[in-house]
């Protein structure tokens, strides 16, 4: 029987409860209550200004159903403002607050702190290397997420 440690889908949930736990305690010392999923989100508005929810949720892998309720925390905390689309009246876009990019420019710093300790017990060529391995492996079976990635990537996103 193959053990426990030598299991990817183990190894990987071991690493998304470290990362989480780690991304949290850096953003705390910030002052500020985001998750990781309004992180992306609002760096995904800053790279996209306009973008409609539905295309946010496709660029950063989250179900359709629930990006509502991430958007919607985010325009009660001030960082976005939502508004019906000039273009498609069933649509909502998104813009950037200037509260939302003071506190993206406050959180970038913690969360690039976050990913340096998540990857502290490797070499820097062994951490471009997992990148680079871990991108393969998400990117190959993609679309086998219940809420795969969709849509271009611009840089940061």
């Amino acid at each position: 029987m193959t053990h426990l440690n030598d299991m990817p889908g183990h190894l990987i949930r071991r690493l998304q409860q470290i990362a989480v736990a780690v991304f949290h305690a850096e953003v705390e010392a910030t002052g500020f209550d985001v998750t990781p999923v309004q992180f992306a989100a609002l760096v995904t508005v800053a790279a996209w200004p306009g973008i409609d929810q539905i295309t946010l949720a496709g660029l950063i892998a989250y179900d359709r159903t629930t990006i509502a309720g991430v958007v919607d925390r985010l325009v009660q905390k001030g960082f976005l403002s939502r508004e019906v689309s000039e273009k498609d009246r069933r649509a909502r876009v998104l813009h950037m607050t200037p509260e939302g990019h003071a506190a993206l420019g406050t959180l970038t710093p913690a969360v690039a702190t976050a990913q340096d300790v998540m990857l502290s017990g490797l070499e820097k060529e062994e951490a471009d290397t997992f990148l680079h391995l871990l991108r393969k492996a998400t990117d190959a079976v993609n679309d086998l997420s219940r809420a795969p990635l969709r849509g271009h990537r611009k840089d940061g996103c």
